[in-house]
């Protein structure tokens, strides 16, 4: 499932060819990639619109749009920093939830793929597509009000990039659960997955299944360190490609090559020699280093 560093990298690929565009034509070819609206609404909605900002929030790709009957000037700054700032007359926010095989992908326009599921056209002649192979993603449009009263919304937890460290501390320390199980925990923090879990747990030196009240408010501090490193550096680097995840170019990214211990159960630990273990942590697969991992 792309995490909060490929959603970023897709946004910030967006951002860069997408502001400024106008949506011309909408095609939905699975009803099932508009959860909460039918296609036609969906496409009635979306298709004449301005493209005014892109950004994310948690694991949600989130494009500004305003109708472009309306009168005013097109911002190229609207989301752009993550946050939806869908206000005014006709701005709505299009949220795309990539889930496990989700791609927005932006290019010339071409034939549609087989998994494609969205097309949007601009008016450049230029494509952009929504492709998901296992249609667990989805792309629903809510105006600003609509958006800060949507559950799941206002259920997720703070950026993990941008919460202080002593914020961080505060939403871990008191609780009785793992570790990881709430670093994957989208309401205590948003965007974090299996992947960069792993990776941070490893580099802070924490095991996966320590339980949060068990720890020192230093090692969390570390722990927040960590995790902020690891997500600079996997967004660095495009993120992580192991199965469907593309950027919005359609190219991989990189930082699989960097992995420590995701996806490494039973190979040797690269810091230490030993042998790497598996186990299963809040329903998900985890490896972790028993000698470099100790709390």
């Amino acid at each position: 499932m792309p995490e909060l560093p490929e959603v970023e990298v897709i946004a910030r690929g967006l951002r860069d060819t997408l502001v400024g565009r106008r949506v011309t034509a909408v095609r939905v070819f699975d009803e099932r990639a508009v959860p909460g609206h039918t296609p036609e609404e969906f496409e009635q909605r979306v298709c004449g619109v301005d493209l005014c900002g892109v950004g994310r929030r948690g694991k949600l790709l989130l494009l500004d749009i305003r109708s472009s009957v309306e009168e005013g000037h097109t911002s190229a700054e609207g989301i752009s920093e993550g946050r939806a700032a869908a206000s005014g007359s006709g701005m709505s926010v299009l949220t795309v939830h990539l889930r496990m095989t989700g791609r927005m992908v932006h290019g010339p326009a071409r034939e549609a793929e087989t998994h494609e599921r969205i097309r949007f056209c601009l008016d450049d002649g230029s494509v952009l597509t929504f492709a998901d192979v296992r249609r667990f993603g989805g792309c629903r449009v809510f105006t600003r009000n609509q958006l800060e009263r949507w559950s799941f919304w206002q259920s997720l937890g703070p950026e993990p990039l941008e919460v202080s460290t002593e914020s961080f501390v505060e939403r871990l320390q008191s609780r009785r659960a793992r570790i990881k199980g709430l670093l994957l925990d989208q309401r205590v923090i948003a965007g974090i997955g299996n992947i960069y879990a792993d990776e941070s747990l490893f580099r802070a030196g924490i095991r996966p299944d320590a339980l949060a009240a068990g720890l020192s408010a230093e090692r969390l501090a570390g722990l927040h360190a960590s995790l902020r490193e690891v997500l600079t550096q996997a967004i660095a680097e495009n993120g992580s490609s192991i199965s469907d995840y593309r950027t919005a170019r359609g190219d991989a990214g990189a930082f699989q090559n960097s992995f420590q211990v995701y996806g490494r159960t039973g190979k040797t630990c690269l810091r230490c020699g030993g042998l790497l273990c598996g186990c299963k942590v809040a329903g998900r697969s985890t490896c972790y280093c028993p000698d470099c991992q100790t709390d």
